[in-house]
């Protein structure tokens, strides 16, 4: 009787090879063209946006920090003060030129036009703009050793670098069906992606976007051991309990 009480907890708390690899086609299904794709401008996003001309002079009212008499900075928590916040409205406050609106914009596309306001208002002949977003982040919850919020610098980070900030799933985690939820333009998409595969690496979820969350829930022996022995701990509880039962009635 004992022996078959340990061999049902030991099974219930294994999960299977099938369960734990990575990109176990990758050899047929890795290969391919990465498409890399800006992301639009969202709701709290903080832009970093300066103006350059041949003539740096005629700039200043254009650039914060300069306009206010004060020196810029390389540092990402100094040029997030002088930053410009996204408003819910999708729009930035900018210096002379006024309200903007960044709605279906990258950072490209906003930079390109604020470049066409300047010359076609006469403000500026040959200006040069630069715009860089400093708050990109991406939030990792569930069965990953360190669950959290990270910032990253990069365009583009994918969904594998992710997990590695987040110190890789635990072996609790489910690998066949991790939930990443993206919010473009007020609407909230959540995809399920397989990593035992390498179908996702050809999606539009291989590389993160901003503000992107990843949600790892735990695997089927997680699950059920959360409901019936815990932990370990709580396996060598029952466990010593069924041989001090076992001796008792044997004597």
């Amino acid at each position: 009787m004992l022996k078959f009480i340990i061999i049902f907890l030991f099974l219930a708390s294994c999960a299977s090879r099938e369960e734990v690899l990575y990109l176990q086609d990758a050899s047929q299904k890795a290969k391919g063209t990465i498409n890399y794709q800006a992301s639009f401008i969202q709701p709290n996003d903080i832009l970093k946006i300066n103006i350059y001309s041949s003539n740096p002079l005629s700039t200043i009212p254009y650039n914060r920090g300069l306009s206010q008499g004060t020196m810029q900075s390389n540092d990402i928590e100094t040029m997030k003060i002088d930053g410009y916040i996204v408003d819910f409205n999708y729009s930035i406050n900018f210096p002379v030129l006024g309200v903007i609106d960044t709605r279906n914009m990258t950072t490209l596309k906003l930079a390109n036009h604020i470049k066409v306001k300047l010359i076609e208002g006469g403000h500026l002949t040959d200006p040069n703009v630069n715009v860089r977003l400093l708050n990109s982040k991406i939030t990792i919850l569930g069965e990953v050793n360190k669950p959290g919020t990270y910032n990253f610098t990069e365009q583009n980070i994918t969904l594998l670098q992710a997990l590695g900030y987040a110190g890789d799933l635990t072996i609790n985690g489910k690998r066949d069906d991790v939930l990443i939820m993206r919010e473009v333009n007020g609407i909230r998409r959540v995809t399920h992606i397989d990593l035992t595969s390498a179908d996702f690496m050809k999606g539009s979820y291989y590389l993160l976007k901003s503000n992107d969350v990843i949600i790892v829930n735990p695997n089927n022996p997680k699950v059920k051991s959360a409901g019936f022995i815990g932990n370990v701990g709580s396996l060598a509880t029952i466990v010593s309990l069924v041989l001090s039962v076992t001796i008792l009635l044997t004597r």
